[in-house]
């Protein structure tokens, strides 16, 4: 029986490694993609929080109703649409109403942050007719929990362009709200 000879296995590894570069540069795929991120971060620039005044107490005519997607634990939330508004440090600023069964009302000043997990700040509480600002208040994050359920729903399905990072316009975030914008399954965030 002829022994069949075998072929040199150096240079043929030493080929493999010359194309390897090669093949590398040509690759059109990322193989470890930066997160996208806000505008802020990509021009290296830090971002500073503005400074607003207080809103106007909200007037019944102004607020618009928004459902959360499953029960709502016997609250229906509102948001004044006309004092609803994007800073120039690209805070959405907003009213929420959560009014209980009975009729009672808690109301709150807050901000959104379009970051890609969403962060939220209340600037202040509302009883008797006028807001009293709560001071020393930080960015939070927007928790998957139950009490920040309207929270994230408004940061994803109505005041953030989906994988954007950045707020809508102001007639977006409306029709949003009022129920005259794509469905839930086209905003580009994930079902739970």
């Amino acid at each position: 029986m002829l022994a069949m000879k075998q072929p040199p296995v150096a240079p043929i590894c030493l080929l493999l490694v010359l194309a390897g570069p090669s093949w590398a540069a040509e690759n059109n795929f990322v193989l470890d993609p930066e997160p996208p991120g806000p505008a802020y971060e990509e021009s290296g620039k830090a971002w500073r929080e503005a400074t607003t005044p207080l809103p106007p107490w909200p007037h019944d005519a102004d607020l618009i109703e928004f459902e959360l997607d499953g029960p709502s634990a016997g609250f229906r939330y509102f948001i004044d649409g006309k004092h609803l508004g994007v800073g120039a440090d690209q805070v959405v600023r907003y009213t929420l109403v959560a009014e209980s069964r009975n009729g009672g009302r808690n109301l709150s000043y807050e901000g959104i942050r379009c970051t890609p997990h969403g962060q939220y700040k209340i600037f202040a509480y509302g009883s008797g007719g006028q807001f009293s600002p709560l001071d020393g208040a930080d960015w939070q994050p927007i928790d998957e929990g139950a009490a920040e359920r309207s929270r994230r729903e408004l940061w994803g399905f109505h005041f953030c362009v989906p994988r954007g990072f950045k707020p809508r316009l102001k007639k977006d975030m409306i029709r949003s709200l009022t129920g005259h914008s794509a469905s839930r399954e086209l905003t580009g965030f994930q079902a739970d």
